[in-house]
């Protein structure tokens, strides 16, 4: 058969529109990064003159509501800075995320006021100390995290969540989804020369939300009120939620990051399994475009405002449980969803470009209080360029949690 200029120039014509039809799908991660170097720049560049952290814009604003190092998300803004040495290599970085991390000191020299030290400690000491394997970052988280376990009630199983709630909602014990994040500082320290006992505490904590904090169809209650004598369950309820029975979206997200987390300090497969049913029903339900309204039960959903950073956290979590998955059809989409979800964040619609100096918009942080609705949130931006971090180890075939040592010479952007 003769082939002709025309037949061969319209075969030409289609594979060059299918290539660039490729190449505009594909997800360019380093573009992605560079953009939240760019953002944070123009963040450090309108701080104040004395310290403070970054925690909040609203909409249409381009100021950032600062916050002290007491407030819960401190440690999310030095985290911030500490991922972006780790893609970079840059000492600039390091030298503002080491300003930003020590700002936390006075965080470990004082008595427990809530669970939150875990956020605020491990994003900040712990990164620190994971990329530069500084002694100062270790000691300060591991005795932060034994502060951190005066609020563990052996009765119960657990870690007072809200002390003030003991009175002002008369919860003798409550324990938020939330403080399932902060497990990560008290496995870390108990291998990295502190006690032993505060590994069992995590396992004990994680058992014990595990038993009590979901229903049936593994969706998770926000908040679980225990007898501080007895240790039984009284009630589940809600706080951040629509209702008492509603899927929060955030919680469920804390859910999947956490009990994946603790699948991989414990290798308790008990936990990875819990881990694949609370990502199950999360996936189930969510909208086409991978990010969830702020609570799943809401009525006119549609009309409801997203949650960003849910979706970003869940983007992280699935990328790390996509490692531990031997269903490799279920790995590859535990990890379509998670590039998925990182792909809508970095469109037009979520990214926060000029409007200010965030890395996404639409965030919520506690729709019932009215507080934070459609906001550009410090956590949102700390767990998207964590999830785009991971994106680019696994995709480099490196390994999510070995600490790059000597950043400067072997920054990931190289």
């Amino acid at each position: 058969m003769k082939i002709t200029k025309t037949i061969l120039f319209g075969v030409l014509i289609i594979a060059v529109a299918g290539f660039q039809k490729d190449t505009m799908n594909q997800f360019d991660i380093d573009a992605n990064l560079d953009y939240c170097a760019v953002q944070a720049e123009k963040t450090l560049a309108a701080m104040p003159d004395t310290l403070a952290i970054p925690r909040n814009i609203a909409p249409g604003s381009k100021q950032w509501r600062m916050v002290g190092y007491d407030d819960w998300t401190s440690g999310f803004w030095p985290g911030v800075l500490w991922y972006l040495y780790e893609y970079t290599g840059d000492v600039k970085w390091k030298k503002e995320a080491d300003k930003y991390t020590r700002f936390l000191t006075p965080l470990s020299m004082r008595t427990a006021t809530d669970h939150d030290l875990g956020f605020q400690m491990y994003c900040s000491f712990g990164n620190g100390y994971r990329l530069t394997h500084n002694k100062e970052y270790k000691d300060i988280f591991v005795r932060t995290s034994d502060t951190l376990a005066r609020l563990y009630n052996p009765k119960v199983g657990t870690i007072l969540s809200w002390p003030g709630m003991r009175t002002k909602m008369n919860w003798p014990h409550n324990t938020i989804i939330d403080n399932m994040i902060n497990l990560e500082m008290l496995f870390e320290a108990s291998k990295n020369g502190g006690r032993k006992i505060l590994y069992n505490m995590a396992v004990k904590h994680a058992e014990v939300t595990m038993e009590n904090q979901f229903r049936p169809d593994h969706s998770v209650y926000h908040v679980v009120v225990y007898d501080t004598l007895t240790g039984k369950k009284i009630k589940a309820v809600t706080h951040q939620g629509y209702a008492d029975e509603s899927m929060w979206a955030r919680g469920q997200a804390w859910a999947i990051y956490g009990y994946t987390m603790v699948y991989r300090e414990t290798k308790d497969p008990k936990f990875l399994d819990f881990a694949h049913k609370v990502t199950k029903v999360y996936l189930e339900r969510l909208p086409k475009d991978l990010i969830p309204y702020w609570d799943f039960d809401v009525p006119n959903i549609k009309r409801e405002p997203r949650d960003a950073s849910a979706a970003a956290l869940v983007a992280s979590g699935l990328i790390e449980l996509s490692t531990y998955t031997s269903d490799k059809k279920l790995a590859k989409t535990y990890l379509s969803k998670a590039e998925g979800m990182l792909k809508e964040l970095s469109t037009s619609r979520y990214k926060s470009n000029n409007k200010n100096s965030a890395f996404l918009l639409h965030s919520t942080g506690h729709y019932p209080n009215k507080s934070e609705i459609d906001y550009s949130i410090i956590y949102a931006d700390y767990y998207y360029i964590e999830a785009l971090l991971r994106l680019k180890k696994l995709k480099s075939e490196k390994d999510l949690f070995v600490p790059l040592h000597n950043a400067e010479q072997t920054a990931m952007k190289r």
